[in-house]
């Protein structure tokens, strides 16, 4: 298959590679030194046992040409920067183009074909100005998400931390030949990506966890380990998803762990820095409204209280507002 990935951060980069490897033809959109780095010399990848394979077949460009449609465009880019890129991201896409959204929390399409009271909504805190949803065809959308932790050492170069699974679904639940065909691709490089009939009760597993830890991880300045071991920082984390579960069970969502389980899973990943932190410490802008907005859209759609939701996006705004002020003046 022909594929295109957009964004050559951590997620991006592990899959764009593996991909390539795995016999696929790659085309890389990325921008400043992650193009310089990947036209040079292709994207490394460094495993937990030390052992690294390098992706040099691939090709790359900062620009959305191409020389040929893409079968798969893979969006890999941090939600809050979809809409800035989505008018030139539309020029790739024709009318047999699959999408696959690879974002962390809540994504854009959530509501399209959802079958609920909200079927259709736009959630405002992702797409505010509808310029996603004109650019994109939600008919054209799968859905994924990336469970692999990783870390980008340095422009080009991707430490896989640990996981493999790389789930996808149609977002109205079926079975379709395009789904089949990308989780073939995705199996192929050496994920586990089976194709889900449910795919957005397994997004608000993930969501729930990046909803708590991403920013405790942020205020805090702490590992997944370091925050599942401090009692008052677990309990924290507990109560925010207790208050994700509720929003959930109000849009008929059944999340199919319990918190025990998915803060337990969370601190078996160890001193792994989320991406909230590894924004922080970059001085790039942290993916808030994605991770952590969208909840308290949700939770004023469905009417449901959410304190805790709200006083941590108040905190990591300031701490985002502060930690811009800082880069834009260094």
């Amino acid at each position: 298959m022909r594929f295109c990935v957009v964004g050559a951060g951590a997620i991006g980069g592990l899959i764009a590679a593996r991909l390539s490897n795995s016999g696929h033809d790659v085309s890389v959109i990325a921008r400043g030194a992650s193009y310089e780095a990947i036209r040079s010399r292709g994207i490394e990848v460094i495993e937990s046992d030390g052992s690294s394979t390098i992706a040099s077949k691939l090709s790359t460009t900062d620009q959305f040409v191409l020389s040929h449609s893409p079968d798969c465009i893979i969006v890999a880019l941090k939600a809050h920067q979809i809409s800035s890129v989505a008018p030139e991201l539309a020029s790739l896409i024709d009318t047999t183009t699959t999408i696959v959204s690879l974002q962390n929390g809540i994504p854009w399409w959530y509501f399209y074909r959802e079958g609920g009271s909200y079927d259709g909504y736009r959630l405002r805190s992702l797409d505010p100005e509808g310029t996603i949803e004109s650019n994109i065809p939600s008919a054209q959308v799968i859905g994924s998400i990336a469970f692999p932790a990783a870390i980008r050492v340095s422009p080009g170069v991707i430490a896989h931390i640990e996981g493999d699974r790389l789930p996808i679904g149609e977002p109205d639940g079926s079975r379709s030949d395009r789904a089949a065909l990308i989780s073939q691709a995705f199996s192929e490089a050496g994920f586990r990506s089976r194709v889900l009939a449910d795919i957005r009760s397994h997004i608000w597993i993930k969501a729930w966890g990046n909803l708590a830890f991403n920013p405790i991880s942020a205020l805090t300045q702490s590992t997944l380990r370091e925050i599942c071991e401090f009692p008052s920082t677990r309990s924290l984390a507990a109560d925010i998803m207790e208050e994700a579960r509720s929003i959930a069970g109000a849009l008929g969502v059944n999340v199919r762990l319990s918190i025990e389980q998915r803060i337990s899973g969370a601190q078996e990943v160890g001193d792994h820095k989320t991406s909230m932190l590894q924004d922080l410490e970059s001085s790039q802008k942290m993916e808030i409204e994605p991770l952590v907005g969208a909840f308290l859209e949700l939770a004023s759609l469905t009417d449901t209280p959410v304190p805790r939701i709200t006083a941590i996006h108040a905190l990591v705004s300031l701490l985002d507002s502060h930690s811009q002020i800082k880069a834009t003046e260094t």
